[in-house]
């Protein structure tokens, strides 16, 4: 028998498992989050014996006579500190990372009242976060030490909101649930008589699947079932093409690691593990496609039936060969880029339950919509059958597009009729979901005497994986956003996406033009050495601005402001110069390029408050909250009238995506325009919104676009664009010191929050561009979640954001635009640039060799 004390009370158990286990499953304490159970994430840490301590690496045993806090034994004055700091400095995105940074706060302030900033990084260097960049959360942690020595106070009309419009430094309305973790992620959820579903996965990338046997498994007490491919109605899941089998028939040949086999249903985790472990599998080994080189040979196998090309792009305007023959300086280079792990702190969990004449899905995904399609899918199904509503969702980044426990929960609950629950382990997860894709390209860039851009040509290459995913989308994003946000008209772009066995690629926060930027921001600067201009000068003399044409045909609408970016580092730049890099990007806001793409919102009445029904998915970027304070801001009412509904396939419309920065935008002119309805009506009853109890109203946003090629003079690819200019410092080490981010995003709606994404997009580019590194052999991931050297809150530099908002802005969703994505793109060509400065050496792989970093890894 073990015994210890638990937020006060003492606790007694005989069993000897890990105490994450325990706290959560035993004692149902889920603001601990099982986001590794590696001891590599913190997304579990309590305080032991006043130490902060990752609960997956302590053990039931280990623990006795113990005093444990979690952060539901704050005292209730502690968890509104925390709640207020971490609110009002806008430290919480997708939530799941910070009850542990609470109580890795709570445990430095309680031995430390006055910590420096320094000292709140190194209590916190155990704690990931994927989202924020960490500044946020250190200085909500200097806040929570500053209440408690009695210099600040919280302010409780801050949370309050009543004042909430556009504009505001508005407080998000899921701060409260997530700082003190009672806000259900999927693995949070508890329901009756519930079933544990996973998948026997293949040990090997390219092999046949000779027999497989699991009678073993199935007659162990506690197994419910096992299913294979031939328990599935329609074999095929797949984004936008499905080409990605639900399991693999026997027979046939598996394409990566992490395809499933065969399905084990069984009464607890426990027994699944143990059953699992007892299916045979037999194989016929075979030699992996292991990348594009492999994947294009004329005798390579086939991964797929039509042969390794996935997919392919063609991309041009003007007359790309004589512009180049004709300018006065031309540089070529060839860039590779890796596969990068989305790494967000939530693992995939999904649980499915028998719902009327189908089933239901909890889930964390981007989009419920783009789920009930594939599972429908799956079982041939109208899409009604299915129901898909979000729980909080743990972070994504395009990590969470296409399906991955979903299907596999939903395909057991509707067979068994009972609730099942699918969940990846961290090493599930890095196998499977799709990455953000490898490039090798080559890139030739012109320009003449004054170093105006006069064409660009090149060949893009991606690695697609084992599935398509999104391959499609994501390398013609990266050829329409290769030529960069400049005015020249001249460019010829060829893209080829293949597949080999390696993982799949897809969606990944800036969808390809991380890859396609990083290497003509790069190249920019050996043409501005040539010209003889400097760096800053050469982008400025070619940056788009309003009325002018963008190379891809499109007349720059009149919130362009890539120029005024430029303005806004120009004074660090010539401040810290030599020991700076800078580059710019473009990013569009919404899908565009003449693809359906509709805002849908629907508002109703009830008991006196607004209710926002809207399909549209926040993964932390914080778009729940900007509909409340859209609504907010044409109603004229505090944020306590508003309530936004999550997003429920069953009774939203639906609003597309969370993808391509589009629901600021898109979802966001669909709720403005409902709210103006609401408002003339509001007007008419006197003020009084009890007397519109009961009352619904609907608006659709839809603003067309060309299609890619389209053959008119100026075509429209997509509804707006934002622009970034991002300027990194060196210092003596050759350590990035300070980075200066200032973003065109047109109306900011939220500026607390657009800052922390700002700060986390960049971190996510620094560690893009010098550390992060997931290890593939022959194939077969090798990376552990930590091993993935993510940057830690140790290793941040000093992150400036500046936010440029112009006089002219589009007439739409408050004259807003996206910021998700482009605050990732800009960051490593920066750098690139900078150590170029450094040294004269171009670094045109990722990520970077010969840097403080990379030399610091050797040592």
């Amino acid at each position: 028998m073990y015994s210890f004390t638990v937020n006060g009370k003492l606790v007694e158990t005989e069993k000897e498992v890990s105490l994450l286990r325990f706290l959560r499953d035993d004692l149902k304490l889920k603001s601990i989050k099982d986001g590794c159970s590696q001891g590599a994430c913190g997304t579990c840490t309590i305080i032991i014996d006043g130490k902060a301590t990752r609960a997956c690496v302590m053990t039931t045993k280990r623990a006795q006579g113990m005093n444990i806090v979690t952060v539901e034994g704050l005292s209730d004055e502690e968890k509104e500190i925390f709640v207020y700091a971490f609110g009002s400095k806008g430290a919480v995105q997708c939530g799941f990372c910070i009850p542990g940074m609470v109580m890795a706060g709570k445990a430095l302030v309680d031995k430390n009242p006055n910590p420096t900033e320094a000292e709140i990084k190194e209590a916190i260097k155990g704690n990931i976060c994927r989202c924020t960049g960490y500044k946020k959360i250190i200085e909500a942690i200097d806040l929570v030490a500053q209440i408690k020595r009695g210099e600040k106070q919280i302010d409780k009309e801050l949370e309050k909101g009543d004042k909430f419009g556009v504009g505001s430094n508005a407080f998000r309305i899921d701060v409260r649930e997530k700082v003190l973790g009672y806000g259900e992620y999927c693995d949070d959820v508890e329901m009756d008589d519930m079933l544990h579903v996973s998948a026997v996965r293949s040990k090997y990338p390219r092999a046949r699947i000779l027999d497989i046997d699991f009678s073993e498994a199935l007659a162990m007490d506690g197994v419910v079932a096992v299913y294979t491919s031939e328990d599935v109605p329609n074999n095929k899941v797949g984004h936008l093409q499905q080409d990605w089998d639900v399991m693999i028939p026997k027979g046939e040949i598996t394409r990566f690691v992490g395809d499933a086999i065969c399905l084990v249903v069984a009464e607890s985790e426990d027994i699944l593990k143990k059953a699992k472990a007892l299916v045979k599998v037999d194989y016929e080994v075979l030699e992996p496609v292991r990348n594009i080189t492999e994947a294009m040979a004329k005798d390579a196998p086939s991964i797929h039936p039509n042969g390794n090309l996935c997919q392919s792009r063609h991309v041009r305007r003007g007359d790309t060969e004589a512009a180049i023959k004709n300018s006065k300086y031309v540089i070529t280079e060839t860039f590779d880029t890796p596969f990068t792990e989305h790494a967000f702190l939530e693992p995939e969990c999904a649980i499915a339950f028998p719902y009327k004449d189908g089933v239901k899905i909890y889930s964390s995904d981007q989009s419920v919509f783009d789920t009930r399609k594939e599972v429908a899918i799956m079982f041939g199904w109208d899409p009604e059958k299915v129901v898909v509503e979000n729980k909080l969702v743990g972070g994504g980044f395009g990590g969470k597009e296409d399906v991955t426990t979903q299907h596999i929960a939903a395909l057991c609950a509707y067979k068994l009729q009972r609730t099942v629950k699918a969940k990846f382990s961290r090493d599930e997860s890095l196998a499977f979901h799709p990455k953000r894709h490898a490039m090798h390209g080559t890139f030739t860039l012109g320009c003449d005497e004054n170093g105006i851009f006069t064409g660009l040509d090149c060949d893009i290459y991606f690695d697609t994986g084992a599935y398509a995913s999104l391959c499609g989308p994501v390398l013609e994003r990266a050829c329409t956003h290769a030529v960069g946000p400049y005015c020249y008209q001249n460019h010829d772009i060829r893209g080829y996406g293949y597949y080999t066995n390696n993982p799949p690629a897809g969606a990944f926060r800036g969808f390809g033009v991380c890859q396609s930027e990083f290497a003509l921001e790069s190249i920019i600067d050996l043409l501005a050495e040539k010209v003889g201009i400097s760096p800053w000068e050469i982008r400025y003399r070619n940056a788009i601005e309003p009325e002018k044409v963008l190379p891809n045909g499109q007349i720059a609408d009149c919130s362009t402001a890539l120029k005024e970016t430029l303005e806004a580092v120009k004074p660090y730049y010539e401040k810290y110069y030599p020991n700076v890099g800078l580059a710019c990007a473009m990013k569009n806001a919404g899908v565009g390029v003449g693809l359906p793409d509709t805002g849908r919102a629907r508002l109703k009445i009830n008991d006196g408050k607004i209710e926002i029904y809207c399909g549209a998915s926040d993964i932390g970027q914080g778009c729940a909250t900007v509909f409340v304070q859209m609504v907010s801001e044409s109603l004229g009412l505090p944020k306590s009238k508003i309530k936004n509904m999550g997003s429920n396939s069953e009774v939203d419309p639906d609003s597309g995506t969370t993808s391509g920065s589009r629901q600021t935008l898109i979802s966001g002119e669909a709720i403005r325009r409902v709210s103006v309805e609401v408002k003339a009506a509001l007007d008419e009853a006197g003020g009084d919104l009890d007397k519109l109890n009961g009352r619904e109203f609907y608006a659709e946003y839809f603003e067309p676009t060309d299609k890619l090629g389209a053959d008119v003079p100026f075509p429209k690819s997509h509804v707006a664009y934002a622009y970034a200019t991002h300027l990194v410092v060196l210092d003596d080490e050759g350590k990035v010191s300070k980075v200066i981010a200032a973003h065109d995003s047109g109306k900011v709606v939220n500026p607390i929050s657009i800052q922390g994404q700002i700060e986390g997009g960049v971190l996510m580019s620094l560690g893009y561009a010098l550390t992060e590194d997931f290890k593939l052999q022959d194939c077969v991931p090798k990376s552990k979640f930590g091993t993935l050297v993510l940057m830690r809150s140790v290793d941040i530099p000093e992150i400036q954001a500046i936010y440029v908002e112009k006089k002219e802005l589009l007439g739409v969703a408050y004259g807003s635009k996206g910021i998700g994505e482009i605050a990732t793109i800009p960051t490593a060509p920066a750098v690139q640039n900078a150590y170029y400065k450094r040294d004269g050496k171009l670094r045109p792989k990722l990520p970077m060799d010969d840097t403080y970093y990379s030399n610091k890894k050797k040592k």
